[in-house]
């Protein structure tokens, strides 16, 4: 099956051309044959953050072309035929995204259609101006060239994404933790069929809190990677901080997170301070990040002695964290009957293999593709 991935739930444009074979009895494959991506980041740099209306914006105006390029690094099958549809009704589809239906017709009056068998768009979680970008061109194209519409969780994709280019099966009960700007999560699943969040945050997700301590600290967006960079030059300086920050939840009991009142020890912290020296940054990043990581080794191996899973999945954009893959990686050998699988970098942020991925499971599970899909920024996985 030949499934066109989209994914706009932030500031990553990315459309994907991902071939999917196997079943669940039997080894479940995956080749990209595309991946185009546009980032955003140094365009919402300037708001220290992601503005909804600029990346709503670009969104549109970056889908068609990143599209037309897939489909031609694909090398995929065609219909030597144009496709024949009402141009009013897809103006209708795209009437809220400017530019985006005259560019989508200037594109696909001109290529021959895709030999696809379904197409799979991110309906949530998200910011929802950016989402509706993604559906309603999904719906659109699905229209044009008569092909179903998948809706897509955002996390299912991070949960899925180690599968992708890797020759490791999942071996059930899986554990997953997933930690990203807008989630931490544990997730168990049983099989295929089924899943449940075993433990969330209750305030600030982990990507969250390095953004909020970034700025803090005066550094620039995105702040997770250069929080991480400066507690990296610690570590390499052997500059160990001169203080503590607390483990929020660390020793609770549960599979619960909180990593508001951790962002906030950091504020009075820098109080204390006169004057912020880059040396004091990068004790502060460091300290913030063994914090962090601390907090997730402990609630993850609670998780691993808890369930007994034979696969732990580290995934989402904070698992490019290199200091926290380590430290992970590290518990997961103590279980030998455990394996420990997680994606590629490039797979760890968000990306549309990742949604083409999760749609072929959800496929596989009897879903039923739709014309009436709704962004739903809160959607739980």
């Amino acid at each position: 099956m030949v499934i066109l991935g989209i994914e706009t739930s932030c500031d990553e444009t990315a459309i994907s051309v991902v071939e999917a074979t196997g079943t669940f009895e039997e080894k479940i494959s995956f080749i990209v044959r595309a991946q185009a991506l546009y980032s955003q980041v140094k365009i919402h740099a300037e708001y220290g953050g992601v503005f909804p209306a600029l990346a709503k914006r670009e969104h549109a105006k970056n889908l068609t072309p990143l599209l037309e390029k897939a489909l031609s690094d694909a090398s995929i099958t065609t219909v030597k035929e144009k496709p024949n549809f009402d141009e009013e009704k897809i103006k209708k589809i795209l009437e809220r995204e400017s530019g985006l239906a005259e560019s989508l017709f200037a594109l696909v009056k001109k290529i021959d259609t895709p030999k696809i068998d379904a197409i799979a768009v991110t309906a949530g979680p998200g910011l929802e101006p950016a989402l509706w970008v993604g559906i309603n061109f999904a719906l659109a194209l699905g229209e044009i060239w008569q092909m179903p519409v998948y809706p897509t969780n955002h996390m299912a994709g991070h949960l899925f994404s180690p599968l992708v280019m890797s020759d490791t099966a999942f071996q059930f009960p899986v554990l997953a933790l997933l930690v990203s700007g807008g989630h931490t999560e544990l997730v168990v699943a049983e099989n295929w069929r089924g899943h449940k969040v075993v433990g969330q945050t209750r305030d600030d997700a982990v990507g969250e809190a390095f953004d909020k301590v970034a700025r803090l600290l005066g550094l620039p967006y995105p702040g997770g990677p250069a929080v991480s960079r400066l507690a990296k030059e610690a570590r390499q300086a052997n500059l160990t901080p001169e203080f503590s920050l607390p483990r929020p939840m660390r020793d609770s009991g549960d599979f619960a997170f909180s990593f508001s009142g951790l962002k906030t020890a950091v504020l009075y912290l820098l109080k204390k301070f006169d004057d912020i020296t880059d040396d004091l940054r990068r004790q502060v990043a460091r300290e913030f990040e063994d914090a962090v990581t601390d907090v997730l080794v402990t609630k993850t191996e609670h998780a691993l002695r808890a369930y007994a899973p034979r696969t732990f999945i580290l995934a989402g954009g904070v698992s490019a964290n290199e200091h926290i893959r380590e430290a992970c990686k590290n518990v997961i050998q103590k279980y030998p009957d455990t394996q420990f699988l997680t994606p590629t970098i490039d797979l760890s942020t968000d990306n549309a293999v990742m949604i083409a991925a999760a749609a072929y499971i959800d496929i596989l599970n009897g879903a039923a593709p739709t014309t009436t899909i709704k962004a739903e920024g809160n959607l739980a996985l």
